[in-house]
Parts: structure tokens; sequence; C-alpha cells
């Protein structure tokens, strides 16, 4: 090697910006509006977590339990649909092939879809047990499809 020649390296990857519109620029909007589009399937287990003090790379989270691998899928799937009907599009979506645990990057709500073993295991609420949580009440029927989720009687 030439000690006279400067080494150079690959710029590094940066993060996509996520388009947002204005009506969704606000965090707890946003949120919001991706719970709601969860619900529309059947998204249960629903944790909106404000990470503002923990991180420096995005706002809030959003953890929602499917049942199944296909449930997974279509909450994920309804989510980018209403936000993108919306004017929202995301910066990046990972995990759609196996969709055992779909990640969606809103930059400043990053959105967590998981099966609800893979919930079980990696146990992200206990992760982020330091972070303040946004209050979300899940519908009746969400609530209801959680208790016979969990094995409830009616």
């Amino acid at each position: 090697m030439d000690a006279t020649k400067p080494v150079t390296f690959p710029p590094l990857r940066t993060r996509k910006t996520a388009v947002l519109p204005e009506s969704l620029s606000d965090p707890k909007a946003l949120a919001m509006a991706i719970v709601n589009a969860a619900w529309s399937k059947n998204g249960f287990q629903t944790r909106i977590y404000d990470v503002r003090k923990l991180v420096d790379y995005t706002d809030m989270f959003v953890i929602l339990t499917g049942r199944s691998d296909r449930q997974v899928s279509a909450i994920a799937e309804a989510i980018q649909t209403d936000l993108k009907a919306q004017g929202a599009l995301p910066s990046g979506v990972e995990g759609k092939k196996a969709s055992t645990w779909i990640l969606l990057d809103y930059g400043n709500v990053v959105v967590h879809v998981l099966e609800k073993n893979a919930r079980d295991y990696y146990d992200l609420d206990k992760l982020w047990v330091d972070a303040e949580v946004v209050e979300a009440i899940e519908p009746t029927w969400v609530q209801e499809f959680a208790r016979v989720e969990n094995g409830e009687d009616w």
C-alpha cells in the first residue's frame, strides 16, 4: 500500500426519511393513526412508548401483536395502506418475508408488529420499561378478540 495516497471509504448508508403530511407530523397523532389501522385487523396487546428521553432516533414505539404470521402481515399491510391514503410513507419496512416480526419505520414512530410467540420471546415491553407509556385504549372488539386469544371465556 502506498503511504502517500489517502485511504477512502464508501459513504455510510444514511437513514431514508419518511414522508409525513402535516396532519401526521405530531408523533402522538401518527401513533394513533397507526393503532387505529392495526385495530381494523384485530391487532392486540397495543402498547405505545414515548422513548424521546431514552433514544435519539425516534420519538415513539408502537408494539402490537397478531395471532399468526398471516395476521401480522395483514396488520402491517393495513397500517401501510391507511397511512398511504393519508399521505404518509415509511422510510423502511423490514421482516415482511417471514412475517413473524414486521418493523415499519415512520421516522418519529417505529412500529413493531409481532406474532404472539415472537412477542413473548423477544419481550420488547421489558426492554422499554423505563419509557413513558402513552395511553391507547383498545376498542371493545379488540379487547374481546384478545380475551379469546388468551383462552378466557366471553
